[in-house]
């Protein structure tokens, strides 16, 4: 499994956990790689249609589709 499978699966698995939705610098921290994985990798689940972006003001909460 490479790097971005790896953060893919942790990714996904701590947004089914945190309904409140999570910002790709609290992502980064938690899944220990840089804010440009981070954002790489939410690009491709939004691109998958995974996950669902709410954009309040300057910022972007990342949430699992339901």
């Amino acid at each position: 499994m490479g790097k971005t499978e790896r953060v893919i699966k942790e990714i996904r698995e701590i947004l089914k956990k945190d309904a409140r939705g999570l910002t790709i610098q609290e992502l980064s921290e938690l899944t220990k790689v840089s804010r440009i994985t981070t954002a790489l990798v939410l690009a491709r689940l939004e691109g998958a249609k995974e996950i669902d972006i709410r954009i309040i003001g300057n910022c972007k909460l990342h949430y699992i589709k339901k």
